[in-house]
C-alpha cells in the first residue's frame, strides 16, 4: 500500500507549484515511508507524486511514478494479486518489461494493451491508481471494485487535484476548508459521510468500483462493477439439484473460493500477518493462512485491561496453539485510547464514529512493532452472510412486524398509527427508534439502512435544526460528472438508501430482504465506513490492510445465494460455518458472537465522559446553528447518570466536533 496524489490543471495553462505536490506527497509519509517520487509532463500543467510503502518488487526499478517508455506514466496504491498471470498475458503479446515482478508494471502495459475498461475487468486486487496518457492529455483514475483502497479529488477553476487521502488534498492552495452541511447532516445517521460526498466542502470521494476521466476540459465517471446478484453462479449449475447436493454446492463453493482469496493475499516480499480475535472469520483467516505459509503464521490479538469482560484473548490463544502461531498480545486501558485521540483524528482527515478504531490502531501498531508490514483482517465475512445479531432482528422485524403492518392496515391507518407513536416517543425518547420503524413502514420506506445506524430520522427532529443544513456549492464540471445525486442536498437521509435500491430493484427484481440489505451495505457501510477505518488506522502504522472474505469473485458467488440458504434454520452464517468446520474447534464456530469493540459506554461515564462533553459544548461547531444545544445536554446528563446508554451518540458528536476543532476551527 502507498500514497498517491496528484494535479492537473485541465482548463487553465498555468504549470503546477512543484513544492505544492511535494507538500501533498509528503504529508502522506506515513503510508510510504520506503521512499517518494514526483514526476511532471513537458508543459508543466500535471504532476503525479508517489509515497511507497515497498511490498512487490522491493528493487528500485519499481518505484514510482512509473514510466512505461512511452506516453504513460501512473501512480498507483495497492495490490494486483494476479498480476504475474497477467504479465505472462502481456509477454505473450510481445511486450517487454523493465522490472523483474512489479504489479504497477503490469498496469502500465495492461492499459496501453487492453485500455481502462478491459484493465479493470482483468485486474483481481486491492487498488487506487491514475494514469497520465501524454499523447491524450488524459488522466484516469479508478478505485478497487469494493472500494478497499481510497481515493479523493477535489476540482476548482479548471486544476483537479487528486490524493489516498483529504489531507494532501488539503495542501493545495485551491482546496479550501469548510464544512459540508449536507454530508454532516447524513454522517449522523451513518457515522460517515456517503460516497461521494466528504465532510469537507468541494472535496469528495471515488465511490467503489468507479472510475473517472479528466480530458478535454471536462470531467467524466462510471461504474465498472457492482455486488449484485448474476455474476457468480450460473443457474444451470444449480436447477435440479436436491437440498442435500446444493448445500453441499454452496459449500464447496464459499470454501474454494475462500482459500484462493487468502492464498493470493499472502503474496508479499515482506513479513504478513493476521489479526486474531477468536471469532469464526479471523480464526478462518489463520487456518487457510497456515496452509499457504513456510513458517508459523504471525497473530496479533488485543484486550481491555480495565474491561476484561469484553476480552476474547482466550478464544484467539486456542486457535493460536491449534496452529502453532508466533503469537502476540496487547492490553489496553482508557488512558491509552485518551492519548491517542489527537493523533485517531489527523489520521481520519473526516470522522469516522466507529469507536473500534481505537483496539484497531494498537493492534497496528503492536503489528508493526514486531516486524509485519502487511496484515489480514477479517472484515467482509458478515456483512456477506449474515453474521449480525442485528441482521437477524431487521429480518424478524420484516417477517413478524413490517410485511403485516404494511399488508394488512390501510394507508391511512398506517399514517395513524405512526402519528401515535411519534406523539409517545417525544414523551419517551427511549420509544424513538420504534416511532422511527413505524413511520419508514407508513411511508414505504425501507426498515434497514444500515448495519450501523446512529441518530434515526425521528431523533434528528429532536438534535437538530433542519433549515440550518444548506447545500454547499458544487462546481459545475463536478456536478456534471453525475456522482452526486441532487437529493443527498435534501435533509432526508432516506434519498442515500434510495438512490441504492430503486435501481437495483429495477435491474433485479424480486430479491429477498437479506440481499438487498447485504446490496445496501456494500454501496455504503462497507466501502465508507469499515473498510476506511482499516485503512486509515492501519497506515498510520504504515501497515498494509488485505480483506479476504471481501475477494470480489467470494463476493459474486455470495450474492447469488438466497436469504434462506444464509441463515437456515435461524443459525447466522450458517453455510460460512458450514465451510470451515474442518478447520475450528465447533464450540468456537457456534459460540455466541462477541464482537470486536471498546468499553465506550463505560468510559463515557467516567472521566473520559466530562472531557467529551467539554469538547462537545465548547467546539465552535454548535454556534453554526446546526445543533440543538439542550438536546446534546439531555443526552450527555441521561448517559452519565445511567438512565441511558447514549455512548454511540455521544461518540459521534465528539467525533464530528472534534474533528471540526481541529481542521476547520484550528
Amino acid at each position: 500500500m502507498c500514497g498517491i496524489t496528484g494535479i492537473f490543471n485541465y482548463r487553465n495553462t498555468a504549470p503546477v507549484d512543484q513544492d505544492v505536490l511535494l507538500r501533498m506527497r509528503d504529508v502522506m509519509r506515513h503510508r510510504g515511508p520506503d521512499g517518494g517520487g514526483a514526476w511532471m509532463s513537458a508543459d508543466g500543467r500535471t504532476a503525479l507524486g508517489h509515497r511507497r510503502l515497498s511490498i512487490i518488487d522491493l528493487s528500485e526499478a519499481a518505484n514510482q511514478p512509473m514510466h512505461d517508455g512511452g506516453d504513460l506514466t501512473v501512480t498507483f496504491n495497492g495490490e494486483i494479486y494476479n498480476h504475474a498471470i497477467l504479465r505472462a498475458e502481456l509477454r505473450q503479446a510481445g511486450i517487454s518489461f523493465m522490472t523483474d515482478h512489479s504489479d504497477t508494471e503490469v498496469l502500465l502495459h495492461g492499459f496501453r494493451h487492453w485500455g481502462l475498461a478491459e484493465l479493470l475487468n482483468r485486474i483481481e486486487g486491492d487498488y487506487a491508481f491514475a494514469i497520465w496518457d501524454e499523447k491524450k492529455h488524459k488522466l484516469s483514475l479508478a478505485r478497487d471494485r469494493i472500494g478497499v483502497k481510497p481515493l479523493c479529488f477535489s476540482v476548482a477553476d479548471g486544476t483537479f487535484v487528486f490524493a489516498s487521502e483529504i489531507k494532501s488534498l488539503l495542501e493545495h492552495p485551491a482546496v479550501g476548508r469548510a464544512i459540508d452541511p449536507m454530508a454532516l447532516y447524513h454522517y449522523l445517521s451513518f457515522l460517515t459521510s456517503p460516497a461521494p460526498q466528504t465532510m469537507f466542502a468541494g472535496i469528495w470521494k471515488l465511490p467503489a468500483g468507479h472510475w473517472l476521466e479528466v480530458e478535454q476540459g471536462k470531467i467524466t465517471s462510471g461504474r465498472y462493477w457492482d455486488a449484485v446478484p448474476g455474476a457468480g453462479i450460473d443457474p444451470s449449475e444449480t436447477s435440479n439439484l436436491s437440498d442435500k447436493a446444493l448445500e453441499d454446492f454452496y459449500v464447496t463453493g464459499i470454501r474454494s473460493r475462500l482459500e484462493d482469496a487468502v492464498a493470493k493475499r499472502m503474496m508479499s516480499d515482506v513479513p504478513v500477518g493476521v489479526f486474531l480475535s477468536g471469532g469464526v472469520d479471523s480464526s478462518t483467516n489463520v487456518a487457510l493462512m497456515s496452509k499457504h505459509s513456510n513458517g508459523p503464521v504471525r497473530t496479533f490479538t488485543i484486550g481491555f485491561s480495565d474491561h476484561q469482560h469484553l476480552n476474547e484473548l482466550d478464544h484467539a490463544r486456542r486457535i493460536a496453539d491449534q496452529y502453532k502461531t508466533q503469537h502476540h498480545e496487547i492490553l489496553i486501558q482508557e488512558a491509552d485510547m485518551i492519548g491517542y485521540l489527537e493523533t485517531l483524528v489527523h489520521h481520519q482527515d473526516e470522522p469516522i464514529a466507529d469507536w473500534v478504531c481505537i483496539p484497531l490502531h494498537f493492534v497496528s501498531k503492536l503489528a508493526k512493532d514486531n516486524g509485519v508490514t502487511v496484515i489480514q483482517v477479517g472484515e467482509g465475512a458478515d456483512e456477506q452472510f449474515c453474521g449480525y445479531s442485528g441482521y437477524m432482528g431487521y429480518l424478524d422485524l420484516y417477517r413478524r412486524y413490517w410485511q403485516p403492518f404494511r399488508s394488512i392496515l390501510p394507508g391511512f391507518a398506517q399514517h395513524g398509527v405512526a402519528g401515535v407513536a411519534g406523539l409517545a416517543a417525544r414523551m419517551r425518547p427511549s420509544l424513538r427508534v420504534y416511532a422511527d420503524i413505524i413511520d419508514r413502514a407508513a411511508r414505504n420506506r425501507e426498515h434497514f439502512w444500515s448495519g450501523a445506524t446512529v441518530f434515526w430520522e425521528s431523533m434528528k427532529q429532536e438534535l437538530v435544526n433542519a433549515g440550518a443544513f444548506k447545500p454547499c456549492h458544487v462546481d459545475p464540471d463536478m456536478r456534471a460528472t453525475g456522482l452526486l445525486p441532487s437529493s443527498y442536498e435534501e435533509t432526508d437521509t432516506f434519498n442515500v438508501i434510495k438512490s441504492f435500491l430503486e435501481p437495483f430493484d429495477a435491474a433485479h427484481p424480486g430479491q429477498d430482504p437479506l440481499t438487498r440489505m447485504i446490496y445496501n451495505e456494500f454501496r455504503l457501510r462497507l466501502p465508507e465506513l469499515l473498510l476506511m477505518r482499516v485503512d486509515k488506522i492501519t497506515m498510520t502504522s504504515s501497515l498494509e490492510a488485505r480483506v479476504p472474505f471481501l475477494d470480489h469473485k467470494l463476493v459474486e458467488f455470495s450474492m447469488d445465494i438466497p436469504q434462506k440458504w444464509k441463515v437456515k434454520g435461524n443459525e447466522p452464517k450458517y453455510l460460512l460455518k458450514k465451510a470451515v468446520e474442518d478447520l475450528l474447534p465447533h464450540d468456537l464456530i457456534y459460540r455466541k458472537k462477541q464482537g470486536f469493540g471498546a468499553p465506550m459506554s463505560e468510559w463515557l461515564r467516567g472521566s473520559f465522559g466530562d472531557t467529551a462533553r467539554d469538547v462537545i459544548l465548547g467546539s465552535h461547531l454548535l454556534d453554526q446553528g446546526y445543533f440543538k444545544r439542550a438536546e446534546i445536554e439531555r443526552m450527555i446528563a441521561a448517559h452519565q447518570s445511567n438512565k441511558e446508554d447514549n455512548s454511540l451518540y455521544i461518540w459521534t458528536l465528539f467525533n464530528v466536533a472534534s474533528w471540526y476543532d481541529y481542521w476547520i476551527d484550528r
